[in-house]
């Protein structure tokens, strides 16, 4: 057992991710449930070792040493692409690698609205895409940058921890910075990207009060931004934006951030009952006047009243979007019921 028979294995059994821990057996995530590999033995610390040092970088042996953890990418020849997560637990080494998809899909391959192509025609201003670990952001992103690459002669600069999908050089200039090797941190990348001639910048999360700072003017001087937050909804997202910031600049922050946003995709990831696999269900906030009116006045629990009845502008809630997928039979009234934000309304509503 080697682990490119482990992912040989992961890609056929259609796994997104394999789990590699002392004490079990591999384990693979298949949409969504965890289940151990077949035929393969409960794991020791040797044999974990055995299996990662080959495909260790000699930089990031260094970094598990100093850190416990680290985060890169693997190629496995022939086969795909992996985000690859070692850290260290109970003084052994765990690792979770995640399948990156080689082919990038399309908003229609992966069930999106069409509103979203009109964030990709903007030339300024700031796109977030939101949602627990897991939920499919950096694969929607992936999408929206291969628009812009597809359609406009654009220099794009994605800052990525570690780089996911590949970007070949179409219409536009694509230059892909990974933190930790080509730059120290998300802040320095994005920093250093202002004064790399970018007309669109991917930053590959948002994590810290500097970034954020950052990201928001780079969207005021005339670029348009692309950037992931770990928030549930939409209005969770401005919340958590403006709540980084001390009290004495979240008044000054309001106004830039409703002056910047273009819209907030906030997305989760529901099994299918149709054919194997998950659906995407998303939350969509276009930045309307009064949508822009309500964050600059702190009134942003408002919100939701104008994602109710913003359909006709493109905008949908969570629970719309589960109505839609039940009613087209693609997910269960279990999962819809689950992840609705209203129960109860929902029942009313999808006639249940």
């Amino acid at each position: 057992m080697d682990i490119d028979s482990l992912l040989r294995a992961s890609v056929s059994e259609g796994a997104s991710d394999l789990h590699l821990t002392v004490g079990l057996p591999p384990v693979l995530r298949v949409n969504g449930d965890l289940l151990p590999m077949a035929n393969t033995p409960v794991l020791s610390g040797d044999m974990i070792q055995a299996l990662l040092l080959p495909i260790l970088p000699e930089i990031m042996k260094q970094r598990l040493e100093q850190r416990g953890e680290v985060d890169f990418s693997h190629s496995a020849r022939g086969l795909a692409r992996f985000r690859v997560n070692i850290f260290r637990q109970r003084g052994t080494l765990a690792c979770v690698m995640r399948l990156i998809p080689t082919e990038i899909k399309t908003l229609d391959d992966l069930g999106l609205p069409p509103v979203l192509r009109a964030f990709t025609e903007k030339t300024r201003g700031l796109v977030l895409v939101t949602g627990p670990t897991g939920s499919g952001k950096s694969t929607s992103l992936a999408a929206l940058i291969d628009i812009i690459n597809n359609e406009r002669r654009t220099h794009i600069i994605t800052l990525e921890d570690p780089i996911e999908f590949l970007h070949r050089h179409k219409r536009s200039v694509v230059n892909q910075r990974e933190i930790g090797l080509d730059s120290r941190s998300f802040a320095d990348a994005l920093r250093s990207a202002l004064r790399e001639d970018p007309d669109v910048i991917l930053v590959g999360e948002m994590r810290d009060l500097e970034t954020v700072s950052i990201a928001i003017s780079a969207a005021e001087t005339g670029h348009l931004v692309f950037a992931t937050l770990h928030t549930n909804d939409t209005v969770q997202s401005v919340d958590r934006v403006i709540d980084m910031f001390p009290p004495h600049q979240q008044q000054q922050i309001r106004v830039q951030f409703a002056a910047t946003i273009v819209g907030i995709v906030s997305q989760q990831l529901v099994p299918r009952v149709d054919r194997p696999g998950r659906a995407v269900a998303c939350e969509i906030l276009v930045a309307t006047p009064a949508v822009r009116n309500l964050i600059r006045e702190g009134k942003t629990h408002q919100i939701y009243s104008l994602l109710q009845t913003g359909s006709k502008l493109g905008m949908q809630s969570l629970d719309a979007s589960l109505r839609d997928l039940y009613a087209r039979r693609i997910i269960s009234l279990q999962e819809a019921l689950m992840r609705a934000s209203d129960p109860e309304e929902f029942k009313r509503l999808a006639c249940v």
